[in-house]
């Protein structure tokens, strides 16, 4: 009998694998990315110790009035936001962990956007 998983559970499978691979260090931190059905969200992490240096998403204030739900346009305002903090933090370079998600649509929408404010990948 052949059970089939939920999307959720793939996804996290995907993601766990990519994560093997994927570190953030204080010279390099991690940029994460979760996308729901309404909302997308990023967050700079540093792995080594465990702390969120900076975090965007659509129901950001700065940007809550501009977006409206979670589409490519919305994905390209939160890529700006989280480059536009990370340089107000100092950090210049981050290793990309696109979650378990294809690389496409409001994922790479959000990457492009984040390397054209200034992120270097």
């Amino acid at each position: 009998m052949i059970i089939k998983e939920s999307r959720k559970i793939s996804r996290q499978r995907r993601h766990d694998r990519v994560r093997k691979k994927i570190f953030g260090t204080q010279e390099r931190p991690r940029l994460n990315v979760f996308k729901s059905l309404k909302h997308i969200y990023a967050q700079i992490i540093n792995d080594e110790t465990g702390t969120t240096l900076a975090a965007a998403s659509t129901q950001d204030p700065a940007i809550r009035d501009v977006v409206t739900g979670c589409n490519i346009e919305s994905a390209k305002k939160v890529g700006e936001l989280i480059a536009k903090k990370a340089a107000e933090k100092g950090i210049k370079q981050v290793a990309f962990d696109r979650g378990g998600y294809l690389y496409h649509g409001r994922i790479k929408a959000l990457a492009d956007a984040a390397r054209e404010a200034g992120l270097e990948f």
